[in-house]
């Protein structure tokens, strides 16, 4: 296992304790409104705190881009590491138990490590460019199915960018009039995730950032599958507006996606 993804996975099950210890007493939990339906608690920080602390250990030259706390050093470093403490944070603080720890590392822009780790089910996703995906060690793989009227597909509402709204619900109508199923589960990098092990066969959300995606979408790639934007281009890490799944499935969701997108 590379280094520096083992002080990612380090860091993350740091940061997982964390909350879960923190997710004993919900009620007791300081929140802040960021903006409409984007939310803050002490535990994103205190985690996020946990996570740089044990990076910067490690590689004390490295940036960082963090949800909570920003950037440093970004632009002057050849290794960004892209932070989410709690990615699912409203699920958290309404005992709603989807929500993850995700890490990713990038270098010279490209993302070369991923981890994303679920402190209620111990689950541990990980990923380096070129090696593969695994899910607690096991390899893991998109989907073997190609029919998407067999499939279910995975999504987030745009509930903080509403402007979004009307084109999101004429995609949702006809990606569930093509499907077996639409879920809508509350983190992105889990839902990344469930595509990569076979769980869900595709994913679709607008307005993401890099935090929510990043290490997530190596761990698709490395599972087989590919990622895209709405319009089956390249450009989804700088839109945040994400398709992903197999190959086959991927292609037959921009076929319904695409058309609603100006």
């Amino acid at each position: 296992m590379h280094p520096m993804l083992n002080v990612a996975i380090k860091a993350a099950r740091r940061a997982g304790n964390v909350i879960q210890r923190a997710s004993m007493n919900i009620d007791t939990i300081r929140v802040e409104r960021k903006k409409h339906n984007d939310f803050v608690s002490e535990v994103d920080r205190a985690a996020e705190e946990t996570i740089i602390e044990t990076i910067l250990e490690a590689y004390p030259k490295h940036a960082i881009l963090a949800e909570e706390s920003g950037a440093k050093g970004v632009g002057q470093a050849e290794y960004e590491w892209i932070i989410d403490p709690i990615d699912g944070t409203t699920n958290f603080i309404h005992g709603h138990t989807q929500y993850a720890v995700s890490i990713a590392l990038a270098h010279k822009g490209q993302i070369q490590q991923g981890v994303v780790y679920d402190p209620n089910r111990n689950d541990l996703f990980t990923a380096s460019r070129g090696v593969g995906a695994f899910l607690n060690d096991r390899r893991i793989r998109v989907s073997k199915r190609t029919s998407l009227n067999e499939c279910v597909i995975a999504t987030g509402f745009p509930v903080v960018d509403q402007s979004y709204i009307d084109t999101y619900l004429a995609m949702l109508k006809d990606v569930i009039g093509r499907t077996a199923g639409v879920r809508r589960e509350g983190a992105a990098a889990l839902d990344l995730c469930n595509v990569a092990c076979g769980r869900v066969e595709g994913f679709w959300e607008f307005n993401l950032k890099p935090w929510d995606i990043a290490a997530g979408s190596l761990i698709i790639q490395e599972a087989g599958g590919i990622v895209t934007d709405m319009r089956g281009e390249q450009e989804w890490f700088e839109s945040g507006d994400i398709v992903a799944g197999s190959p086959k499935v991927l292609a037959q969701l921009l076929h319904i996606l695409s058309p609603h997108v100006k």
